[in-house]
């Protein structure tokens, strides 16, 4: 009877708080956005809008994930690169770096623009880029002009945008959203009384649009360069049309005008021919579809789709406040705790990954699926070094598996391309990404060193490849993956050399991403280096997995020997004299101490190489580390250093980070290096508007919480001082496991594993415990462990005793 009961109290806990107004997770604000940094992003993982709210007139900026600019470069394989590095690697082998990086500055380098130094928008490496604007100037009765109760809002529970404002004795609302079930971008403007709405909407596009209206409805078409000035570029048609209930539709020969009706819906149709080549019977078909359903069916059937990722998850740190606008909580969060607004923040970045991607898009780039321009900032491209993968980091852990699939479909189709940059730049097998790509498959080098050389890309990606494994434990897609792991491990086989003081197989050339150090006696920066850390470690990371991976798919070849026999020979991670962590084999000194990159934790945080409990002598080196690297940096910096705060277990320096990261930044022309912060719409600002930082943010507090990266599962790991009470529902852990728990005065009261497979889950018991029940019976924790054998669907709920 006992543990029933405690079952109905637990559930309707939790079925019951999403329903209650204090729970609702919502950004709001008491006046029009002033800058795009500050408008909502909406979205569907296809197609997405940002409206800024505005009274008398709005602008909504439009999104298409598919709207790329470039096209495939040969060019990029430079034919005589190869013949140089031979010479590279001597000068390397004999310490005069700076003769070799000189030398791939000239040689050693993407053939072609490369990216064109991130202005790639007429480059064959192209821009990822808006869609286009819709303008809409609003007429209201005359001799009002005093507007009251204005407020903006983006409900999180719902994927819907508001805003809602009084002027005269009318009341005006305006509800946003991108379809998640019928693809579509849907913009509702109504009125308290009858007859009162009236507008004018046109569309607009910097370059590159014919606008025209035909049979009501607004066409705006083009096509993209594609670095060649030829008529191979993405094509694309936008469709605006509007369903209104009364008054009078006029069109012009480029606007849609509305007058007196009492209702009027804005329904917008819109792709691309980069992934759909019948992108225009698919802008007709949608927007026709569309047009026939009611709007407030079309609404709830947006919201039932999406809530059906979104509702996997629930975190509470207490009642959220939805009265004070958002902007002043983040400027108040950095003087007062205010826990329930970290947790609004979480559940934002499952947001912004749930409507900037879905299972047949392509990868979240670096502004995710939102750009404002025709030349997005470094061309809103995939950074491989870092940022790319950031992007993904909370998808497992936070219930949303499935929107992995972008990303690995996307590494798989790296490899064509990854094999001839192998065999023309290092005359190896395998395959290999460097520094950035795009979807035209870009795998060389970028065009400088300082900076394009790290060629351990394509390997960092396979992790991500691995972890979905790691989450699912599904042996099918692990075979399927399988020869993209060694394929990428082929080519480090083939292309590593032996460092000439320990014989240590090592890259060369390379670079620990973006930080230069000095040579010994030198005044000169030099980035080009061999075998720096991180290298080491995701290659480390690599073989290991594909070890483990044949192990479970029960192969062993000369390929698994070659694998461990290499695996012997890669350095150690060495120590300094100083204690930190050292970043290449030589203990340089940086340029830049404080640099944004901390590249040679990956150990740490992504990968589980480091750890208080198994390395322990490496964990204080990666603290020391990171108390020299100091806490400020870009927005995704501050991130990152979240989750390493929170794999070293410190909680409270994780909060502090956090904290960092969300430094308000009104400035969005504010320069990289004087560092980051988070913008009024919770936008992560690198700055500019970088949206990784929110994703890493948001996979920072879910290790604050939820651990498993070394075999077993850890809760409240890294739990700051301020989240006294709590609780979360949902989280996962590797080896198939969703997590639900509730604590109080930071200690767990009872927990709820529920095996999404068919595993025996380990959970880590913390000291407090005196003991722990199940069904009412005392289970065995041997040397602090409890092992749970599990069916897939079983759920096992443990009441927990204090000592």
């Amino acid at each position: 009877m006992k543990i029933n009961l405690l079952s109905i109290i637990m559930g309707f806990w939790f079925f019951s708080c999403p329903a209650q107004k204090y729970n609702e997770l919502a950004l709001r604000y008491n006046s029009p956005a002033t800058m795009w940094e500050e408008t909502l992003p909406l979205g569907n993982g296809r197609i997405g809008m940002m409206p800024d709210g505005g009274v008398d007139s709005e602008l909504i900026v439009l999104n298409d994930i598919s709207m790329w600019s470039g096209s495939e470069d040969p060019a990029a394989f430079n034919p005589t690169a190869f013949d140089h590095l031979a010479e590279i690697r001597k000068l390397l082998l004999s310490g005069k770096n700076l003769d070799a990086q000189n030398l791939m500055y000239a040689h050693f380098r993407s053939g072609g623009l490369g990216s064109a130094f991130g202005q790639g928008k007429d480059a064959p490496y192209g821009c990822f880029q808006m869609l286009g604007n819709m303008h809409i100037w609003y007429s209201y009765p005359p001799d009002v002009e005093k507007t009251i109760h204005y407020e903006r809002k983006l409900s999180l529970n719902d994927a819907v945008a508001s805003t809602t404002f009084t002027r005269g004795d009318i009341t005006y609302s305006r509800e946003y959203f991108a379809s998640h079930s019928h693809d579509v971008l849907g913009t509702r403007i109504t009125a308290s009384r009858k007859k009162s709405v009236s507008f004018e909407v046109c569309l607009s596009r910097a370059e590159r649009a014919a606008i025209s209206v035909h049979d009501d409805v607004i066409f705006m078409e083009g096509q993209l360069n594609d670095g060649y000035d030829t008529n191979r570029g993405v094509r694309y048609l936008t469709k605006l049309q509007i369903v209104n209930k009364g008054g009078t539709l006029i069109a012009s020969d480029s606007s849609l005008r509305v007058d007196d009706a009492d209702e009027a819906v804005i329904l917008i149709s819109t792709a691309t021919d980069m992934l759909d080549k019948n992108y225009e019977s698919t802008v007709d078909d949608l927007l026709t579809k569309a047009k026939n359903i009611l709007f407030d069916k079309l609404k709830v059937e947006h919201i039932n789709t999406y809530k059906n990722k979104f509702d996997r998850v629930e975190l509470d740190l207490g009642d959220q406040d939805n009265i004070t606008p958002t902007n002043e909580r983040l400027a108040n969060f950095q003087s007062h705790d205010d826990p329930a607004f970290a947790a609004l923040y979480f559940q934002f970045g499952r947001y912004l990954m749930i409507s900037g991607t879905n299972e047949n898009s392509l990868p979240l780039n670096l502004q995710g699926l939102w750009a404002n321009q025709v030349q997005t900032p470094w061309n809103g491209d995939y950074h491989l070094n870092i940022n790319l993968q950031m992007n993904y980091w909370p998808a497992a852990v936070c219930n949303l598996s499935e929107l992995h699939k972008p990303l690995v479909d996307f590494t798989k189709s790296l490899v064509p391309s990854g094999e001839i940059t192998a065999r023309k730049f290092y005359n190896a097998d395998g395959w290999v990404a460097h520094m950035m790509t795009n979807p035209w498959k870009f795998t060389a080098p970028g065009e400088h060193a300082s900076w394009g050389a790290t060629n351990t890309g394509g390997a960092w990606l396979c992790s991500h490849l691995w972890e979905h494994y790691n989450f699912t434990q599904d042996k099918v897609y692990l075979r399927s993956i399988y020869p993209v792991l060694t394929g990428a491990a082929d080519f480090f086989l083939h292309s590593m050399i032996a460092e000439p003081e320990h014989g240590w197989l090592v890259t060369a050339p390379s670079s620990s991403p973006e930080n230069a150090f000095y040579l010994p006696g030198d005044s000169l920066p030099v980035f080009v280096c061999m075998g720096p850390t991180m290298d080491v470690q995701i290659i480390n990371e690599l073989f290991s997995n594909i070890l483990l991976a044949a192990e479970i798919l029960d192969i062993e070849d000369g390929h698994t020997a070659k694998i461990r026999k290499a695996l012997t020979k890669l350095p150690p991670m060495q120590i300094s004299k100083e204690g930190y962590l050292q970043e290449w084999l030589q203990d340089y000194r940086e340029v830049e101490p404080h640099h944004r990159h901390v590249s040679h934790l990956y150990g740490l945080y992504p990968s589980n190489q480091i750890s208080p409990e198994i390395t322990p002598a490496l964990a204080a080196a990666a603290r020391e580390t990171l108390n020299r690297r100091g806490d400020d940096g870009t927005g995704w910096s501050r991130a990152w250093k979240i989750n390493f705060w929170s794999r070293l277990h410190d909680g409270n320096r994780a909060y502090k980070l956090l904290k960092s990261l969300l430094e308000p930044t009104v400035d969005s022309e504010v320069k990289m290096r004087s560092g980051g912060g988070t913008y009024n719409n919770l936008f992560c600002a690198h700055p500019p508007f970088q949206i990784d930082g929110n994703f890493g943010g948001t996979s920072g507090i879910a290790e604050m919480l939820i651990q498993s990266q070394n075999g077993y599962i850890e809760l409240l790991p890294a739990l700051p001082d301020s989240w006294v009470d709590g609780s979360f529902k949902g989280l996962c852990a590797r080896g198939g496991a969703e997590v639900t728990i509730k604590w109080a005065d930071k200690k767990i009261k009872w927990i709820i594993l529920k095996a999404s497979t068919s595993n025996t889950f380990r959970l880590k018991i913390p000291e407090y415990v005196r003991d722990i029940k199940q069904n009412d019976k005392d289970l065995d924790v041997g040397n602090g462990f409890v092992e749970l054998e599990m069916d897939k669907g079983e759920e096992a709920k443990l009441e927990i005793t204090f000592i």
